[in-house]
């Protein structure tokens, strides 16, 4: 299965960051001419500014265009819960909707975070997650592909922990990145809320207990509907 164009846009923008053809702090080429250079819809290759954002290789700023992201401060978070066992501790009912479920060819950051060797394919699904019905993030979450196979996919994209746990695998180290971002129209119709209105980004690699990397998750919170608590 040949991957998406916007994953190999996605790839190249970012092997062009990593080897300083765009430094931290430049602005690169509007959506328009890197459309015209990819040869590819004004769509895709907002497709892939997106993806790379989510990621924090980029930052869009408003009314002034997209950069290479400045290196923020990272604050480590103990203790490892899922959305539906924060929501729960929280007398809150969690619930979710699945907005695409592919498997697939990963990205190249999605190989880097997960550790991947050539040719595995990964399991890539878009969700919200819900407290009380009040959408609450938009999440992607990218998972090696051999590791859930045989897991169901209502398992998988309702209590992916907990369906791991059955399978005897246990949960190790989780990597957390936490920063800050404006909800574009996207974000302000999947998630109710007002474009311009501010987000917290997620970026979070879970490991098992071996240390292999099983889960990359980007997730897009409204600030006011949720809350990390940090603790050391």
């Amino acid at each position: 299965m040949e991957e998406p164009m916007y994953i190999k846009i996605h790839n190249q923008i970012k092997q062009d960051v990593e080897n300083h053809v765009y430094k931290v702090g430049d602005r690169i080429p509007a959506e328009r001419q890197l459309a015209v250079e990819f040869g590819v819809s004004r769509m895709t290759l907002r497709q892939a500014i997106k993806t790379l954002e989510e990621e924090g290789i980029l930052e869009r700023r408003l009314g002034s265009g997209t950069y290479v992201a400045s290196q923020k401060v990272q604050e480590k978070m103990s203790g490892i819960m899922s959305f539906t066992e924060i929501t729960k501790a929280n007398g809150q009912k969690p619930s979710s909707k699945l907005i695409s479920y592919q498997i697939g060819k990963p990205s190249l950051s999605e190989k880097e975070r997960l550790a991947l060797p050539a040719g595995k394919d990964v399991l890539r699904m878009e969700r919200i997650r819900y407290a009380d019905e009040t959408p609450i993030c938009y999440e992607v979450v990218t998972i090696p592909y051999d590791l859930v196979e045989d897991i169901s996919k209502e398992d998988i994209s309702t209590h992916l922990y907990e369906a791991l746990s059955k399978n005897h695998y246990k949960i190790g180290r989780v990597t957390e990145h936490i920063s800050a971002a404006i909800a574009n129209e996207q974000d302000a119709r999947l998630l109710n809320a007002k474009k311009g209105e501010a987000l917290i980004t997620r970026r979070q690699v879970t490991e098992l207990s071996d240390g292999q990397p099983f889960e990359y998750t980007r997730a897009r919170y409204v600030a006011e509907r949720f809350e990390f608590t940090f603790s050391k």
